[in-house]
C-alpha cells in the first residue's frame, strides 16, 4: 500500500475501534433505531457539506442511485442497527472483537463474487481459526445469558452484511465520485431509519445528556461521514479484502477503551477468542510463495 493508504487505514482504525465505546454510551439514552437515525443523519449532513464545498456533481439517474440506495441498507442501516441493538446486552469490547470477523466473511464472499480473489489453503485455515475464536468468545455466555448470545449473533450478522457490501461497492461504484459513494448510502439510510424510528420508537427522543450528543457527533460525522469516505476509496484502490483488514485494530481499541471507561471485565474467553480471531486474519491473508 502507498503512504496515503496507510494514513487512511490508521485513521479508520482509530475512528471505528472507538465507535463501539460511543455506541455503548449513546444506547443508554436512545433506542437502537433512533440512535442509528441520528447517526446517519449527521453523517449525511457532513457529506452534503463536502459536496457543496467541493462542488461535486451528484447522480441524476435512477440507475446510478440504485446501488447507493442498496448500500444504504446493507452497509449502513442494517449493520448499524444490529451492532447498536447487540450492544444493549453485550460489552463494547466483545462487539469490537466479533466485528473483526468481517475480513473472514469477505474472503468467502470474494471467492464466489470476484475472479481475482479466490479461496486458498491459508484462507481456509484462517477461517477455521476465526470460527474457533468466535465459539470460544461466545462460550462464556452459554447456559448463562440467552440474550447475550443473541446480541453476539447480531454483531456477527452485521459483519456478514459489511463483507457482502464491500464486494458490492467495488463492483458497482467504480465510476462514482468518492464523497457520493459515502453520502448517497447515508441519504437512503437516513430516510429508512427515520421512518423506522417514527414507526417503532415513537415518540422520538431528543437526547438531553451532553455525552450522548458527543457520541452521536462522533458516530455520525467521523464514524459514518468521514470513515466511509475513506474506506470506500480504499476498497477501490487496494481491494475489499485488504481494506476490511482495518478491523484488525478493532479488538485492541475496543477492548482497551471498554475496560478503561466502561469497567468491562476481561475473561480468558475474551482474550483467547480475540487472539484467535486476530491470528486467523493474518493467516488467511498470508501471501503464498
Amino acid at each position: 500500500m502507498k503512504t496515503k493508504h496507510w494514513i487512511n487505514f490508521i485513521i479508520l482504525g482509530i475512528i471505528w475501534s472507538s465507535s463501539f465505546l460511543w455506541i455503548k454510551i449513546a444506547i443508554e439514552e436512545l433506542g437502537p433505531i433512533t440512535l442509528v437515525a441520528y447517526r446517519v443523519l449527521l453523517g449525511m449532513l457532513f457529506g452534503i457539506a463536502v459536496i457543496i464545498a467541493q462542488r461535486v456533481s451528484i447522480p441524476r439517474t435512477v440507475k446510478e442511485w440504485i446501488p447507493l440506495f442498496i448500500l444504504g441498507l446493507t452497509n449502513m442501516a442494517i449493520p448499524f442497527f444490529l451492532i447498536s441493538w447487540g450492544e444493549q446486552v453485550i460489552d463494547s469490547g466483545v462487539a469490537s472483537i466479533l466485528n473483526a470477523t468481517v475480513p473472514l466473511f469477505t474472503i468467502v464472499v470474494s471467492h464466489f463474487m470476484l475472479d481475482d480473489d479466490k479461496m486458498t489453503a491459508p484462507k481456509v485455515v484462517g477461517l477455521l481459526m476465526g470460527f474457533a475464536g468466535v465459539i470460544i468468545l461466545m462460550s462464556k455466555d452459554i447456559g448463562e445469558s440467552h440474550s447475550s448470545i443473541i446480541g453476539q449473533v447480531a454483531i456477527i450478522v452485521a459483519a456478514v452484511f459489511y463483507a457482502g457490501s464491500s464486494i458490492y461497492i467495488r463492483v458497482t461504484t467504480q465510476s462514482t465520485a468518492g464523497i457520493v459513494r459515502s453520502m448517497g448510502p447515508l441519504a437512503s439510510a437516513t430516510v429508512v431509519m427515520w421512518a423506522a424510528a417514527f414507526i417503532f420508537e415513537a415518540p422520538i427522543k431528543i437526547p438531553t445528556l451532553p455525552i450522548t450528543w458527543i457520541a452521536l457527533l462522533w458516530l455520525g460525522v467521523l464514524g459514518s461521514g468521514l470513515a466511509f469516505l475513506l474506506v470506500f476509496q480504499l476498497i477501490h484502490d487496494i481491494g475489499p479484502t485488504r481494506s476490511t483488514m482495518v478491523t484488525y485494530l478493532f479488538p485492541l481499541g475496543g477492548v482497551t477503551l471498554g475496560a478503561i471507561f466502561l469497567d468491562e471485565k476481561l475473561t480468558w474467553q475474551i482474550i483467547v477468542g480475540a487472539l484467535l480471531i486476530i491470528a486467523s486474519l493474518f493467516v488467511a491473508n498470508k501471501k503464498q510463495p
